[in-house]
């Protein structure tokens, strides 16, 4: 048997950890209760394009997006194509499906002057953030936006 197992663990190393574990929790609560964060950059600066969008299944299976609550086609993802837009918009209505939330309001795309690019569900306040899934999937979202209208 060796000295370790004979001597205690040092008491006072044993309240410290518990002490920065219970100012951690607590901490951890009372800036949940106040709310506390940095304020947003989009509330004080202006995005460079914003668009309020619908996103709507076509009967042959392309995904139309429309803006003006879907008074106006800016763009068509025909069938097969555009897997990702199709993803982000299967996980945003799951998450609508899962609240109990229906189709509108729609979702708001927006780029801002950090080049930012970011899709707001304007039901439940959820942001992706376009950016984090590289250039070429940011720049299916950034056609959108920018698409003047959906060719006949």
């Amino acid at each position: 048997m060796s000295a370790i197992d004979r001597q205690p663990f040092p008491r006072g190393a044993l309240i410290a950890a518990a002490v920065l574990v219970g100012v951690s929790i607590v901490g951890a609560g009372v800036a949940r209760q106040i709310n506390l964060r940095a304020p947003a950059a989009e509330q004080t600066i202006a995005p460079l394009a914003a668009r309020d969008l619908t996103f709507a299944d076509g009967a042959d299976g392309s995904v139309v997006i429309a803006e003006d609550s879907g008074a106006r086609v800016v763009h068509v993802v025909a069938p097969g194509e555009g897997g990702f837009v199709r993803g982000v918009m299967r996980g945003l209505a799951r998450d609508r499906r899962m609240r109990g939330i229906g189709d509108e309001p729609g979702f708001r795309l927006a780029e801002w002057p950090n080049g930012r690019l970011a899709l707001q569900d304007l039901a439940t306040g959820k942001i992706v953030e376009l950016n984090a899934f590289g250039a070429d999937n940011r720049r299916a979202f950034a056609e959108i936006l920018y698409a003047q209208g959906a060719a006949s």
